[in-house]
């Protein structure tokens, strides 16, 4: 008998990576992916060390900038980063830039709270770039190290770091370039780094944030202070809205924990709360929502038998009842939290939620008592939720338990005959002639194909009954079996999605860039977490196929003009034909399976959310009624579009 795999397995099987390897080898597992919402988190881990040494009483001026040759700076006035010798014997800076798990925030006395990757980020961003370079300014001096992909690059005289200047200022600047080993893109997505600057500064009333932004020929200068804190960031979130509440403030500290809250409602179908621990957006909520959740919903149920409002026959109104129209902010500084997750989505340390709990009701209570006009003007939006929960349940069961809602009654779906979810795939595609080509070449085995036709609604401008009243999108929710989530309640269970990939496979045309538009606007306001959890890709097929006269079986796609321009350029001119898709259905069967099917060959887009809070205000300023603010977000990014001529 030969050797099993068990008696190789031994001592000289297991790799040991030194120093920072571990961050290049695996970079998802310090910022999450290596596109552009990784790429961006590395400006954001510089970021928040500086916003540490604002909350520890020591920085009050950041600047940010995106610099012309593809890097950012981040400079601050704090105490900067000790330079002295650290017990290593190696200058404290170049501990903390080249190992993991070095810095100050491991000791609770210098930074009593804090954000940044569990103290690694400084570490994990010189990781993964190309060159860093690093300028102390203290004691009355300024010192300079380099590094390339995390490693030093100067020589130390006598195990000190040199100096490059004097200064009578003390901070850090840090220059980074993100590496092309390591990203596909390198270009800084400006918008977010704007977004979360100004998101910083609304957590921070006393800090002063100053970008710009050298890759534009105009280069952009932006200033943000916003002394009012998260009043102002409430304003912002709800400008142009009807407001029918003022803004509430919720201030307390208990067991070492700060809570701040702020609240305004709006007379409108919507919730939009936020949360955020140490500046740090929890995407994904947390404890710190849950104690705030749980409480106001406990304390406006108890206002509205007070009121009358609920008689004792009365059922409770339901959490989403309570927060009908509501705008909230909810922001915590923690000493040592606890996240779900090494990028920080979701807070999960459990002692916060009875701190926040304790302190909303606290708060809130003196609110109410003083402010009765604002309490009924909240439990008026609850009671219009109630009216509509009630209302559009009935008319979803109603739907739902119709014949013509069974699965698949309208015969469109090809289905495939597996039954595991982990390798079936479903393949949304415009019109019949696209789906009968589909259905010819696909995989049986794994892949389904379900034909639209035309464009679905637009749910963005839709109401409830007219969603569920359309017969695309109810062929939609019912072959994906898991329900859906929107507005009063929540159906929604992906345990019960019956396949991993949900592909949006559309014509590489304007009509098909619509079509994705629309279904993508359905999946992200009914089925969020499908996107969150990655099931939701867009295809990408080709435009031309590049076919020699000589060798036709070398024939090339192609995915855009310049791959196009490319071939051009490499081959000599009548040596090959060049075909033009116009649209998937013109494609034969071999062509789309080799192009858009085939797993092994075909290019997928997966669709992400970097900024949660972005990417709503963006979908309902371009699926929503407002045509001016969709007007001026067309003019500013019109330079950002990729036109087929």
């Amino acid at each position: 008998m030969g050797k099993s795999i068990r008696d190789d397995y031994g001592a000289k099987n297991i790799t040991v990576l030194e120093g920072l390897e571990p961050v290049r080898k695996r970079p998802g597992m310090y910022i999450g992916d290596v596109g552009l919402k990784g790429l961006n988190h590395l400006v954001y881990e510089i970021l928040d060390n500086s916003v540490d040494e604002h909350l520890a009483g020591y920085c009050n001026n950041i600047e940010v900038y995106l610099e012309k040759d593809g890097s950012c700076t981040v400079i601050d006035d704090g105490r900067g980063i000790p330079v002295d010798l650290h017990k290593s014997g190696i200058p404290a800076l170049r501990v903390v830039l080249t190992t993991l798990h070095a810095g100050g925030k491991f000791d609770n006395e210098t930074y009593k709270t804090a954000g940044g990757l569990h103290g690694v980020g400084s570490s994990v961003v010189n990781a993964l770039s190309s060159h860093m370079t690093a300028e102390v300014s203290r004691d009355g001096n300024v010192y300079r190290d380099t590094y390339e992909r995390g490693k030093p690059t100067l020589k130390l005289v006598k195990n000190k770091l040199p100096i490059v200047g004097k200064s009578k200022k003390t901070g850090t600047k840090i220059n980074f370039s993100p590496d092309p080993e390591i990203f596909a893109h390198t270009k800084f997505k400006a918008d977010w780094i704007k977004s979360r600057l100004h998101e910083t500064c609304y957590l921070n009333p006393n800090l002063h944030i100053h970008f710009e932004n050298r890759t534009l020929t105009t280069p952009e200068i932006i200033d943000y202070h916003e002394p009012e804190g998260l009043v102002s960031f409430i304003k912002e979130l709800n400008h142009g809205k009807h407001t029918v509440t003022k803004e509430i403030m919720l201030k307390g500290t208990l067991d070492k924990t700060e809570v701040e809250v702020a609240i305004q409602f709006i007379d409108a179908f919507e919730e939009n709360i936020l949360g955020f621990c140490n500046n740090i957006y929890t995407q994904e909520g947390g404890t710190h929502l849950v104690g705030f959740k749980t409480k106001f919903t406990q304390l406006l149920n108890s206002y509205a038998r007070q009121l009358g409002s609920l008689k004792e026959k009365d059922e409770n109104f339901t959490g989403p009842d309570t927060r009908n129209g509501m705008t909230a902010i909810v922001a915590v500084k923690y000493p040592d939290p606890l996240f779900e997750g090494q990028t920080k989505t979701k807070l999960a340390s459990q002692d916060v939620a009875k701190t926040v709990s304790t302190i909303v009701g606290e708060q809130l209570t003196h609110y109410f008592d003083r402010n009765v006009e604002d309490v009924k003007a909240m439990i008026s939006q609850a009671e219009k939720s109630a009216k509509i929960r009630k209302a559009e349940e009935k008319a979803k069961t109603n739907l739902l338990s119709k014949s013509k809602f069974s699965f698949d009654s309208n015969g469109k779906l090809a289905n495939c005959i597996s039954k595991n979810p982990e390798e079936c795939e479903i393949f949304i595609v415009e019109g019949d002639s696209a789906g009968g080509s589909a259905k010819t070449s696909r995989n049986r085995n794994t892949q389904a194909i379900l034909p639209l036709r035309g464009k679905i609604l637009n749910v963005e401008k839709a109401s409830m009954d007219k969603v569920l009243a359309n017969a695309e999108i109810k062929t939609m929710i019912n072959t994906f079996g898991c329900g859906f989530s929107e507005g009063y309640g929540n159906d929604f269970d992906i345990s019960k999605l019956r396949y991993d990939k949900i592909i949006l496979m559309t014509d590489a045309d304007v009509d098909g860039s619509h079509i994705d538009t629309l279904l993508l606007t359905f999946l992200y306001r009914f089925m969020p977490d499908l996107i969150n959890e990655g099931h939701v890709y867009v295809s990408m097929p080709p435009l031309f196929a590049a076919i020699p006269k000589n060798k036709p079986e070398d024939k090339e796609y192609l995915y855009d003009e310049k791959a196009l321009n490319d071939y051009r350029k490499k081959h000599k001119e009548g040596s090959y034909e060049v075909k033009r898709f116009k649209g998937l259905g013109e494609m034969d069967p071999k062509e789309l399976w080799e192009t858009t099917l085939n797993p092994d060959n075909r290019v997928l887009k997966r669709v992400e959310i970097e900024d949660a809070r972005v990417a709503s205000k963006v979908t309902e300023m371009l699926m929503g009624s407002e045509v001016s603010d969709r007007r001026e977000f067309i003019y500013e990014h019109a330079n950002e579009a990729v036109l087929d001529l």
